[in-house]
């Protein structure tokens, strides 16, 4: 049966089946072929204008919205932090209404996931989880297609995230995996694993797909045969300074070093969603490189810059995927 996302919201992968994500993988594969080999798609969209809600900057997922609605022959309208009432002078539900009757597709990217799931519900257009606190979608469908580029497949990989998994990052990672019959393990202290809730909510998905859920305070046997390793930042946009030092002294442990990616599989590769404090080349790296007399964080330079790495393959395919997103839930490539 032919598969159509016409006018679905696209919030978390939580509400999409194996082979929907498939559908989109497959599809952004398409479109990344056609546009290295210069074919356009502007025709694709021709007409249609969508709103990019940005209530947190990002350089990727910005770049990634812009370029692949161009591609697809949309315009495209940037509304940064300062550049909407949403929630101040209007409310949300308001907001949506407005936008709604403007624009063919809203993207949002900012804080809770009530957010963008209220936007979801009163606007009558597909909305877009550009990131929130909880969940980060569009992320984990250029992870997939990078996994899948690299490795030559999705099902029975096994990835190992070291860090903070209690927010976007590790939810969404645990959700993607589980649903496309991979093996995630959380490697980090026992206080920054997803909440039980979710970690529930996941191993009803693992029973469909054959994955596993694993949750290992140790780095030596959370790493162990990784086909996949994948880091974050330790501190997120918005948080206090304070934070800096608790996440530090609890997560220095799981820092990703050559010892733990050579502890994985032969052909194991190394992922971050970006950006990334690998070195003292930022100001945040450089403020924390001052107080706390380190040179890089959650991962040495030796392997971000290594034959592991995979980032820079991930960043780009966050627009291809992003276009394939859209491209599906706006309906257009169906007859």
């Amino acid at each position: 049966m032919a598969i159509s996302l016409k006018g679905r919201d696209f919030l978390t992968l939580k509400d999409f089946s194996k082979e929907e994500i498939e559908y989109m993988l497959n599809l952004a594969a398409d479109l990344k072929a056609k546009k290295k080999a210069g074919i356009l798609t502007k025709d694709a969209l021709h007409g249609k204008n969508i709103v990019l809600i940005f209530e947190k900057t990002s350089t990727r997922t910005r770049c990634s919205f812009e370029v692949a609605g161009h591609d697809l022959g949309m315009e495209v309208t940037y509304l940064d932090p300062a550049g909407s009432q949403i929630g101040r002078k209007e409310s949300i539900a308001d907001t949506a209404r407005v936008l709604g009757r403007m624009y063919d597709g809203i993207e949002y990217r900012g804080f809770g996931q009530e957010i963008v799931e209220e936007l979801a519900k009163y606007a009558d257009v597909p909305v877009w989880n550009g990131l929130t606190n909880e969940y980060h979608p569009t992320q984990m469908l250029a992870d997939l297609l990078t996994i899948r580029e690299q490795l030559g497949r999705l099902e029975g990989v096994k990835l190992t995230y070291m860090g903070d998994a209690r927010y976007n990052m590790g939810n969404s990672l645990m959700v993607a995996r589980a649903k496309m019959g991979m093996h995630f393990t959380a490697c980090a202290p026992k206080e920054y694993f997803p909440n039980q809730k979710l970690i529930e909510e996941c191993q009803e998905f693992a029973k469909i797909s054959g994955a596993t859920l694993t949750f290992e305070e140790d780095v030596k046997k959370g790493t162990e045969g990784a086909d996949v390793i994948y880091t974050d930042i330790w501190v997120s946009m918005g948080e206090p300074d304070e934070v800096w030092k608790e996440r530090i002294e609890a997560l220095l442990p799981y820092r990703v070093t050559m010892d733990v990616m050579k502890n994985g599989a032969d052909d194991v590769i190394f992922l971050h969603c970006l950006p990334s404090y690998h070195d003292l080349n930022t100001t945040i790296g450089q403020k924390v490189g001052e107080k706390f007399g380190l040179t890089e964080l959650e991962v040495t330079d030796e392997v971000f810059e290594s034959e592991y790495s995979r980032v820079f393959d991930e960043a780009e395919n966050r627009m291809h995927t992003i276009k394939a997103m859209m491209a599906a839930t706006l309906g257009a490539f169906e007859e």
